[in-house]
């Protein structure tokens, strides 16, 4: 089974301002109420959810897990590689996957990634990273981020920007691929870790993408 699933077209993301607009409660950030984007012909506004009563009611309202293996990261597990916000998130879908500069990679096994992810992710989870760069999928994977096979060995000097992500602060499938990415040879310089995750993104009440099976 493959994991990995492409997003073939260009993502066009507009931002849209709060001129005028007294219909929305509760906005990403102030003026900015909402963002649009469309991923392969299809239009998903990327928004928070307007009840201020409403309460998740999956997993993610959960306080505690077994502590190992769900221990609590480190705000920053991998020196070198920068910890961002939901805000960089989104900016990240305007300016990079927008452009084709970026790609966001929801690194968590597939029996999560179906239940939900960020709108514009793919997902490629942790243990596919756990080969060596010699390996045919993680060949593949490295020519999908843009990266030049030079005889054994790869350049990403022109390779995309990744963000990557899991279920969040006490989940270690995002750790787990940054290290491997690195101990690959992927430039920590090119990657950015978001520590929260879809926990945190489900509790600011942003936009999930379902994906389709």
């Amino acid at each position: 089974m493959r994991y990995i699933y492409f997003f073939t077209k260009q993502i066009v993301v507009i931002f849209v301002f709060t001129m005028g607009l007294g219909a929305i409660e509760v906005n990403i950030k102030e003026g900015v109420p909402y963002v649009d984007v469309d991923i392969n012909g299809a239009n998903i506004k990327i928004e928070r959810i307007q009840d201020v009563n409403h309460k998740l009611k999956n997993s993610y309202t959960k306080t505690s897990r077994a502590a190992p293996p769900f221990s609590i990261q480190p705000y920053q597990p991998v020196d070198g590689i920068e910890t961002i916000s939901e805000l960089d998130v989104i900016e990240f879908i305007k300016n990079d996957i927008s452009e084709n500069d970026g790609l966001m990679i929801d690194a968590r096994m597939q029996r999560w990634h179906v239940e939900g992810t960020i709108p514009g992710a793919m997902n490629i989870p942790f243990t596919m990273f756990s080969s060596d760069s010699t390996n045919s999928k993680i060949e593949e994977i490295f020519k999908l981020f843009g990266g030049t096979k030079e005889d054994i060995h790869w350049n990403f000097n022109k390779s995309k920007r990744l963000i990557i992500f899991d279920n969040g602060p006490w989940c270690q499938q995002g750790v787990r691929a940054m290290k491997h990415l690195v101990s690959l040879g992927f430039p920590k310089s090119k990657i950015r870790y978001y520590r929260g995750g879809m926990q945190y993104w489900q509790i600011l009440g942003l936009t999930t993408h379902i994906p389709e099976s």
